[in-house]
């Protein structure tokens, strides 16, 4: 068992450091002379009404050329519609529009049914983002082949244990998305930071065979887009440049909640890789508990118990501390070794909530 766990450590700790060499800081893009193609920016909305006003100021410091904006309501339940229409009345640009049907992935189809921009993009009522982020997010249509374009999303940084556990556990989604995207298997992406070109929205049937799934506006659609125009039409941009800052949960009980929602989508994928990546997610995390019981040996035991988790946080702290520190954020090695302890424990969480697939998001059941 002591074998095991030593090989088992490295092991680990190599991989963590092999994804993270996948990982770049910047991306360096060579601008075509006047490069801004028409571009519709859809934020579909709930019950946002806490957040009308830093949507509203962050949406108004856009400069982006040939730029339309929909703020599309999924049947809200507050007077968010209304304090949108109100931020908004002067801006010819922007609409603010009541979908027809019920869910995000239904707000968004009729966004996009409405745009005139050729380039969709899409983000959250929650979220914020750099001043030029439209214009490095349509970069990678400058080729022709490029048809979705994600982006990199992190919680927004706060001083609580909760928020920089989610800061944390955020850099590793982020390092997993980034690898499977570099090695020309993209797996999963956020809705919060994503764009894609109208025309494949539609070649594809948008979310036609998924509609009444609650979450996936993003995953399903890549996979429909590198299914049907192959791997390198999809394209990732993990820099600080283009990343999209989304509010922390505030209770364990609302976290485990939003990933039980993320986790739910394997079932429905109907994808081997998807199903195996969710398998091994969670026999890893369920490894790393085991090794509880290294301490059942006496002396010897106890001393590889501390060992193979001080590798362990090791390998956490060199690849998530790149992603990290590449988008401005650097967690001490106390909550490193704090977020490592905890963090098997929320995964078999999350997990076996995936598998009863019962959530609640924006007030509605699953």
């Amino acid at each position: 068992m002591l074998s095991f766990y030593l090989i088992w450590s490295l092991s680990y700790c190599t991989l963590l450091w092999w994804m993270s060499r996948f990982w770049q800081e910047k991306e360096d893009f060579a601008l075509a002379k006047d490069f801004s193609p028409d571009l519709t920016l859809i934020v579909p909305f709930r019950n946002e009404a806490k957040n009308v006003a830093r949507l509203s100021l962050n949406l108004k410091r856009l400069r982006y050329p040939n730029l339309e904006i929909l703020l599309v309501d999924d049947q809200s339940e507050d007077d968010s519609f209304q304090l949108l229409e109100k931020s908004f009345e002067d801006y010819q640009h922007v609409q603010v529009l009541r979908s027809p049907s019920k869910g995000k992935k239904s707000a968004i189809e009729y966004g996009v049914q409405i745009a005139v921009g050729e380039i969709i993009l899409c983000t959250d009522a929650d979220c914020v983002f750099p001043e030029f982020w439209v214009e490095k997010m349509v970069l990678p249509f400058q080729n022709p082949n490029v048809q979705l374009v994600a982006g990199a999303v992190m919680v927004e940084e706060k001083a609580g244990f909760l928020e920089k556990f989610q800061s944390i556990d955020w850099s590793s989604i982020l390092l997993m998305t980034n690898y499977y995207f570099a090695t020309q298997s993209p797996l999963m992406c956020s809705g919060a930071n994503l764009a894609y070109r109208k025309s494949a929205f539609w070649e594809v049937n948008a979310y036609e065979g998924n509609l009444e799934f609650a979450s996936g506006d993003d995953e399903f659609l890549l996979k429909k887009i590198c299914k049907a125009y192959g791997k390198d039409a999809c394209f990732y941009l993990s820099s600080v440049e283009t990343l999209v800052r989304t509010k922390p949960e505030s209770t364990w009980e609302t976290l485990i909640n939003q990933r039980v929602r993320w986790a739910s989508k394997w079932k429905v994928h109907f994808s081997a890789s998807h199903a195996i990546s969710a398998s091994l997610a969670f026999l890893i995390q369920l490894v790393w508990i085991g090794s509880i019981s290294l301490m059942s040996l006496g002396g010897k035991g106890i001393l590889a118990f501390g060992l193979v988790w001080l590798i362990k946080v090791f390998g956490e702290k060199i690849s998530l501390g790149k992603v990290l520190k590449s988008l401005g954020s650097q967690p001490s090695t106390l909550m490193l070794f704090q977020t490592s302890f905890v963090h098997p424990f929320y995964v078999m969480r999350v997990g076996i909530g995936a598998l009863r697939g019962k959530f609640t998001w924006k007030g509605r059941e699953n």
